[in-house]
């Protein structure tokens, strides 16, 4: 018999899960909750446009009746990251499994629970960090396993989000920190957990500075529009920062159609007040295996893409994705689900590089194919490891505890953008 699975959060990442689960036949989405029915009404015409029946649509207020009376044996969460604790914690100790999108939660209180909840259930909860299922970062992942550059001492990071995909933070319910944790948590824990795999570590001191320096209110540098949203303001028409729902049909229906229920703006202004999250971060990590890293996090950069160094004790290993070389003004998005992390690559994609930079010998290039669409084909091989299980991949699903230790350094790291003190992980979460 087909997995009874349900759905919590119905927003513009869910549609990864609804696809990926309506074409296997192993999996049968019975039922969807969240607070919106237009949002909820878009995923069954998802279903049925893929031969499947619809799903029964439920509100958050009666989630744990959801899942007695529909018998859920599979539950995915794809809610407002603050949310998630609410449902993972009811569903374990309803007995039923659970893929929850990353980050795993906001902040540690919540954290602690879920980590609790998990020991006193024995319960399965799995976190889609997906990242790890992108053959670039496999690729370096093998070079640095296989002792390709000996001891790891040191690692730089730098992350760009340009002023598109960097700029969607802060039109979103991620721009408030009591949502989303902010990108040291919604973003970088992506981040913090490709190092904490690829060096076989775990964080222990962080000491972070961050600012908003660039979105936001009362900047200098000339951008802003007095507008609070983009639909039906003349002064948003020609704004480089403007998302325009209207001209995306799934935007549109997920989001402008669906205001009258909620009042929720898919499209606010990124310089209008009510802005709580960082734009501009620092991070310096020690980590158990001896090795450190500095990390920067960039949301308002031309271009979009990171570059990763390892300094060991044989060599140097140097990555870099370019996954937009600069950013076109005023263009509008036609696919579905976007460019960069959605289903097409920027038109303005670049090249991807890993090089090998041995001791005393010339460089090698291990450079492998990178499509930049899907983050990197990650999303449908994070699909495959999560429902099929696949083998070879399987091992590779971040449990419970990984997603705390990609949380704890974003947690440490916003704690000490208020103390200004570098912070043990263990003073912030017992993991």
């Amino acid at each position: 018999m087909p997995v009874r699975t349900a759905i919590v959060g119905t927003g513009n990442r869910a549609q990864l899960f609804t696809e990926g689960l309506a074409k296997r036949d192993g999996y049968d989405v019975v039922a969807l909750c969240d607070p919106n029915s237009v949002r909820m009404a878009f995923h069954n015409r998802m279903l049925l446009a893929a031969g499947r029946r619809t799903a029964h649509q439920w509100p958050p207020g009666r989630f744990e009746e959801m899942l007695r009376v529909e018998r859920i044996e599979l539950l995915i969460v794809t809610s407002v990251d603050a949310t998630h604790n609410l449902y993972i914690e009811a569903a374990l100790r309803a007995g039923v499994r659970v893929i929850s999108e990353k980050p795993m939660t906001t902040d540690a209180a919540k954290a602690t629970s879920i980590l609790a909840t998990v020991r006193e259930t024995g319960g399965s909860l799995s976190v889609a960090y997906n990242y790890r299922f992108n053959p670039v970062h496999r690729r370096v992942r093998s070079l640095l396993a296989d002792g390709g550059i000996g001891d790891i001492h040191s690692v730089h990071f730098e992350w760009m989000l340009d002023v598109s995909h960097g700029a969607d933070y802060f039109r979103r319910w991620h721009r408030d920190k009591a949502n989303s944790g902010g990108l040291m948590v919604h973003k970088a824990s992506h981040h913090f957990d490709l190092v904490n795999w690829w060096l076989g570590a775990e964080p222990r001191i962080v000491y972070a500075q961050g600012q908003l320096a660039f979105y936001g209110p009362g900047h200098s540098h000339g951008y802003a529009r007095a507008y609070d949203r983009v639909d039906g303001s003349a002064a948003a028409l020609d704004d480089p920062f403007a998302l325009h729902l209207a001209d995306n049909a799934t935007l549109r229906e997920l989001y402008l159609d669906a205001e009258g229920e909620d009042g929720y703006y898919r499209d606010r202004n990124v310089f209008a007040p009510g802005v709580t999250i960082e734009d501009d971060m620092a991070v310096l990590v020690s980590y158990d295996s001896g090795a450190t890293m500095t990390y920067h996090l960039t949301a308002y950069s031309p271009s979009e893409g990171y570059r990763v160094m390892f300094n060991g004790s044989r060599g140097r290993l140097e990555l870099n994705v370019e996954e937009s070389t600069f950013t076109a003004p005023n263009q509008r998005v036609e696919s579905a689900k976007g460019w960069i992390h959605g289903d097409l690559a920027a038109p303005t994609a670049g090249r991807t590089s890993i090089t090998l930079r041995p001791l005393w010998e010339p460089p090698i290039d291990h450079t492998v194919d990178h499509d930049h669409a899907g983050h990197g084909g990650a999303d449908a091989r994070v699909l495959a490891a999560l429902l099929d299980d696949e083998p070879t991949e399987g091992a590779d699903i971040a449990d419970a505890r990984q997603a705390a230790l990609a949380l704890v350094t974003g947690l440490a790291a916003n704690r000490s953008f208020e103390t200004g003190q570098r912070v043990r992980t263990a003073d912030v979460l017992a993991i």
